[in-house]
C-alpha cells in the first residue's frame, strides 16, 4: 500500500541550524509485528518530512519474515517500527553488529521498555507510581481486585488489551492476551483522564489529552482518523502539567532512555497521577501523539525528525 502524507506535513519552513548531516538516510519501516500497518504509515511519513528538508533518504522495508537490505552507503537508521522487532532492541541489536548507528534508545533500554515485566519493575523501584500490578501465566489465579485491566507484556498500540469490569469476562480477557504472550501484565484500573508526554532528548513536550470514544484508547481508536481527539496542551493546572512532565522525564531515565519517546499516564479525580508505560518508538502518523505535542511546541513534523536524527549517538 503507498502513503502520500505531502499535503500533511508543511515544508515551508528552514531546516535547523544544526540539522544533522548524515550523507544517507536509511528509514526503516514495516517489519514483522502486529504494528506493521502503523510502521509503514510512520516510516512512509518519516522519509517524506526528511526529504523536504534535502536529506538523501531510502525506505527500507523490513518483511514479514524480518528481512530487509541496508543501501550499501547508508550511514544512519531511522527506526520508524512499533511493537516486536522494532521496539524490542531486536533490530537496533542487528543495525551495531553491522556497524550502522540509528535513531532512539539503545538495544537493551529498547528492551526493558517495551517488555513491561522489565519496565514495571523499574518504575516501583525508581517511585515512580504506577498502578498496583502482577504477572500472569496461563494456569496462574489472579489476587488483584476488579476493575483491572489486563494485556500482554511484550506488544504495543493496545494490541490485546482489555478492561474487565465483571468476573464473567476475566477468562476470556486473559486468555486474549495470553494467546499474545505467555506472561499477561494485570494492573489496577484508575479511572479518570488519559494523558500523555512525548519526550524529545531531555526535553519533555506539551501535555496531551486523549479523549476516546467510551474512555477506550484501544487500536481503532489510536489509528483511524476522527475517532478520538487530542487536546494539546491539555488543560491542566500548571502544577498538575509539570508532574506529569517531571515523571515522564523520570521514567526516560530510569529505564536509560535516549532520543525520543512517549509516557502514557491516567489521572484520578482525586488529582493522583499513574504511569501506566513508555513507547520507546512512538507513532509517526498523521494522526500520532508525538507529531502533535511537537507542533504544540513549535517544531514542524520535519524539524522534529531532524531532532531525533541529531541525538544518533
Amino acid at each position: 500500500m503507498a502513503y502520500n502524507f505531502s499535503t500533511v506535513w508543511k515544508t515551508g519552513d528552514e531546516p535547523m541550524s544544526n540539522a544533522p548531516t548524515f550523507k544517507h538516510i536509511a528509514v526503516l519501516l514495516g517489519g514483522p509485528s502486529s504494528e506493521r500497518e502503523v510502521s509503514l504509515r510512520s516510516g512512509a511519513a518519516v522519509a517524506a518530512a526528511l526529504r523536504t528538508r534535502g536529506h538523501r533518504v531510502t525506505e527500507v522495508l523490513v518483511g514479514t519474515d524480518s528481512a530487509f537490505t541496508l543501501p550499501p552507503d547508508a550511514d544512519v537508521a531511522f527506526v520508524a517500527m512499533h511493537g516486536r522487532f522494532g521496539e524490542d532492541g531486536t533490530i537496533q541489536g542487528m543495525l551495531r553488529a553491522q556497524g550502522i548507528r540509528h535513531t532512539g534508545s539503545s538495544p537493551e533500554a529498547c528492551a526493558r521498555a517495551f517488555d513491561k515485566s522489565k519496565s514495571k519493575p523499574v518504575m516501583a523501584q525508581a517511585g515512580i507510581p504506577t498502578p498496583p500490578f502482577e504477572f500472569l501465566r496461563s494456569g496462574e489465579a489472579r489476587t488483584l481486585p476488579l476493575p483491572v485491566v489486563v494485556k500482554p507484556v511484550r506488544q504495543g498500540s493496545s494490541v490485546g488489551i482489555s478492561r474487565v469490569f465483571h468476573e464473567a469476562d476475566w477468562p476470556a480477557a486473559l486468555a486474549r492476551a495470553l494467546e499474545l504472550d505467555d506472561t499477561a501484565l494485570v494492573e489496577e484500573f484508575i479511572p479518570g483522564r488519559e494523558l500523555t508526554v512525548g519526550v524529545v532528548g531531555g526535553e519533555a513536550l506539551p501535555v496531551i489529552e486523549i479523549i476516546a470514544p467510551d474512555g477506550n484508547f484501544d487500536y481503532h481508536a489510536k489509528y483511524t482518523p476522527g475517532v478520538s481527539q487530542h487536546v494539546v496542551p491539555a488543560a491542566l493546572p500548571s502544577a498538575v502539567a509539570e508532574r506529569c512532565q517531571a515523571v515522564a522525564l523520570q521514567l526516560f531515565d530510569a529505564l536509560g532512555c535516549s532520543g525520543m519517546a512517549r509516557v502514557d499516564i491516567r489521572l484520578r479525580p482525586d488529582g493522583e497521577l499513574f504511569v501506566l508505560e513508555l513507547n520507546n518508538i512512538p507513532g509517526l502518523t498523521e494522526i500520532s501523539l508525538l507529531p502533535d505535542a511537537a507542533r504544540a511546541h513549535g517544531w514542524s513534523f520535519p524539524e522534529l525528525c531532524e531532532r531525533i536524527l541529531s541525538m544518533v549517538e
